[in-house]
């Protein structure tokens, strides 16, 4: 099977020749494997180390490409930001944000909202083309509704809006939401079957409990997330769902929903654990992610990684709806050879 095929298998719950195994890293953590690979161009990474990959399509904004770890200056959002460096890693980082000191709703109106006509759908059909050259499947765009309003308004002013504040909270979701609404419509329109997967991204969770109650979560995002589900269903495109952290208590709700596959699946957070997801909910969505990068992958050896992926293949991957994968990005300073590891564990089953 293709990389492509094997994918769309698992998130049909249709046979694999085997379980597939994808890969997200940091622009670090991509360089040594250009250096290991000897290849320079993305893909041709993946496709040596013999991933089934699931490619970003982020299409870009006002004549800039648009990519959620790397921005530049400042978001299509309005949103500026800055480069920092952390031990081996540089991340971006929000500063600034430009309706941290709005009080009033009507403020909103003003706001320069990105226009849905300025995003280059025709940028992002190529690079979906380009994907599909290498037989891998494809995700995007990257949409979302609280970690945008979180950049905009400021983490605290965020979350103290969840409780004190509700009525702006709603008015800037609605606005948050409008604008990726019609670029989905426009994106799918334009790419077609290109497209395979799209990406929500909503971080609900800490370490160890959820970031907002779930009665928040019940009444702002709940049903819009439901909404967006429906629609990239219509289009007969599949849900994929991020968040990060201890978000058990939101999973039965993010399934009725309507998500297809929850990612990143954090099982060192309380609640998280690989057996009990799968006892509960492996018939009802299908797992992306598992394998730890908070320990395993960078500091473990490569028996750990080894005894890392053969657990979660054997728990997640139990009714075969499991896509193996690193548990969000593997960090920077990550060997090569645990990679190789965790890749070559799972291709073996």
């Amino acid at each position: 099977m293709t990389p492509k095929e094997r994918i769309l298998a698992t998130l049909n719950r249709q046979h694999a020749d085997r379980t597939p195994v994808d890969l997200w890293c940091t622009p670090e953590v991509l360089d040594t494997l250009r250096t290991y690979t000897g290849q320079q161009d993305e893909l041709a990474v993946y496709n040596a180390l013999g991933l089934d990959k699931i490619v970003w399509i982020f299409p870009g904004y006002g004549g800039r490409y648009f990519d959620p770890n790397d921005s530049g200056e400042i978001t299509l959002w309005g949103v500026p930001t800055r480069m920092v460096k952390a031990g081996l890693a540089t991340y971006q980082e929000y500063i600034n944000p430009p309706i941290g000191d709005f009080c009033d709703i009507a403020q909103l109106d003003d706001y320069p909202w990105p226009n849905p006509d300025n995003f280059d759908y025709e940028g992002a059909k190529l690079m979906a083309d380009n994907a599909r050259a290498w037989n891998f499947a494809t995700i995007g765009p990257w949409i979302s509704h609280f970690e945008i309003y979180c950049q905009m308004r400021g983490l605290q002013n965020a979350l103290m809006d969840t409780l004190a504040n509700p009525d702006f909270l709603d008015a800037t979701l609605d606005h948050i939401d409008a604008v990726q609404t019609v670029m989905l419509k426009r994106i799918f329109d334009a790419l077609g079957d290109r497209l395979d997967l799209v990406f929500i991204s909503d971080d609900m969770g800490m370490q160890h409990n959820l970031l907002v109650p779930v009665e928040v979560w019940e009444r702002h995002f709940r049903p819009r997330l439901k909404r967006w589900c429906d629609l990239i269903h219509s289009y007969g495109k599949k849900v994929l769902y991020h968040t990060d952290g201890a978000s058990y208590p939101l999973i039965p709700g993010l399934i009725d929903c309507g998500i297809d596959v929850l990612n990143p699946i954090q099982h060192a957070c309380p609640g998280m654990e690989c057996d009990r997801l799968q006892r509960e909910f492996g018939d009802k969505v299908i797992f992306h992610g598992g394998i730890d990068n908070q320990t395993v992958l960078p500091n473990g050896t490569v028996q750990d990684v080894i005894a890392e992926t053969k657990a979660c293949l054997e728990t997640l991957g139990r009714n075969s709806g499991y896509i193996c994968c690193s548990c969000h990005n593997a960090q920077a300073g990550t060997p090569v050879e645990n990679i190789l590891a965790m890749i070559e564990t799972a291709k073996k089953g």
